[in-house]
């Protein structure tokens, strides 16, 4: 199968996608996550999990899991925090999951959150390493909106990092947000409410892309018409690829030539 075809082919399957999500959206979640930082960890040692935002698509209603909020429960100082961390943690977690095992069979979009060192893999193994056993979230229900984006638009439709580019190109509110660096600067700090506060203001945002997305208002590089570029190089791989089409393309040329003919004599 020719390139073109593939590409054809996996952005057909992006938008029908995205219009489940938004036939679908009672049933569908957005989360992010902000942690400790996953770079020159030396000694092995998975991050450590700050806060989890997760928002329902229809409703809007928003609700987080952080560790701050669970130290409050728990009357530990914010500046013991630290001394208590993994039991807080566990704690945390635990309403996460419990959260997760509620809304089974519902559709978690994220960004980015694909592996060990951020995603859904590197918070279930924190969980397990705090003795927890963490829910199993099928993975047809993890869609990951940045890849998504890219199937619909083509890998150049915006400039990096993508989800700043796109903030900026939509004047979407930036208030309270942190890029993943300042994160990490943030934990070694202990701010965790503004740790907290980009988390939640990540999942307004990705609220926002999506909707704009799905009634094609979202603002891009690169302009839709270029899709459409696709469409005649699919064609002459069918040809190419399909003797049937072939033949068929072969006679209308005759044809056209045949029929061609007498209009050379008038």
């Amino acid at each position: 199968m020719g390139r073109a075809i593939i590409q054809l082919n996996k952005r057909k399957k992006a938008i029908d996608l995205l219009r489940s999500i938004t036939d679908n959206q009672e049933h569908s979640i957005i989360i992010h996550y902000s942690c400790e930082s996953f770079y020159e960890r030396n000694d092995g040692s998975s991050p450590r999990i700050t806060s989890i935002a997760v928002r329902n698509c229809y409703s809007a209603q928003t609700t987080s899991f952080s560790i701050h909020q669970i130290a409050e429960i728990n009357s530990v100082p914010m500046k013991n925090i630290p001394g208590n961390y993994d039991r807080l943690e566990k704690m945390m977690l635990d309403r996460f999951y419990d959260y997760v095992r509620r809304h089974d069979g519902y559709k978690w979009l994220h960004w980015n959150m694909r592996d060990i060192n951020y995603g859904f893999p590197a918070i279930s193994h924190r969980y397990s390493v705090l003795k927890g056993t963490p829910e199993t979230i099928p993975e047809d229900k993890m869609i990951d909106i940045a890849r998504l984006l890219i199937s619909i638009y083509g890998p150049a439709y915006i400039g990096h990092p993508r989800l700043v580019k796109l903030i900026q190109k939509n004047m979407i509110s930036d208030k309270d947000f942190l890029s993943g660096q300042d994160e990490a600067l943030a934990f070694e700090q202990g701010k965790y409410v503004e740790l907290h506060q980009s988390t939640l203001r990540k999942v307004d945002i990705m609220s926002n892309i999506i909707s704009r997305a799905a009634d094609n208002s979202l603002k891009i590089n690169t302009r839709m018409c270029e899709n459409f570029k696709l469409y005649p190089v699919a064609l002459g791989e069918l040809f190419k690829e399909h003797w049937f089409f072939s033949i068929i393309l072969s006679l209308c040329t005759i044809l056209g030539f045949i029929f061609g003919i007498p209009q050379l004599f008038h």
